[in-house]
């Protein structure tokens, strides 16, 4: 362990990768068994990622397919994370903390529409060629 010039020991390497790596699988555990948003949008992903991969379309469409999954889901656990901050700091209503809440609301909206459309654009021309057949 060394020190950063805090005064804080930290571990380094190997033993500092192994341990972000339990804690972003205890975080990830943690937000689908408490988040109602991050359950649906992994249930999306999860239905969508073998159709991603199934889709007659180039690396590059199903790259952006999964990774466009991928980004929302990350903008949730975000989301989740600022609205974890502000109830900790306090329940009471208050401006500024609908503000946060709201912001990140926002950001997981976009972050859906940005996913969708690219859904719309890729798959959509697909799907029209299947069903004209």
């Amino acid at each position: 362990m060394s020190e950063n010039g805090d005064g804080v020991k930290r571990s380094g390497g190997l033993r500092h990768l192994m341990n972000a790596c339990k804690n972003s699988y205890a975080g990830f555990r943690d937000g689908l068994a408490r988040e109602m948003a991050i359950r649906q949008i992994f249930g999306a992903f999860l239905v969508l990622l073998p159709i991603s991969l199934l889709l007659p379309v180039s690396a590059l469409e199903r790259l952006f397919l999964i990774v466009t999954m991928m980004q929302a889901l990350l903008v949730e656990f975000l989301n989740s994370a600022i609205e974890s901050i502000v109830d900790r700091i306090s329940l009471e209503r208050h401006p500024l903390s609908k503000h946060a809440k709201d912001f990140g609301s926002v950001a997981t909206g976009i972050a859906l529409l940005i996913s969708a459309l690219c859904w719309i654009v890729i798959s959509g021309p697909v799907i029209i060629r299947w069903i004209s057949k």
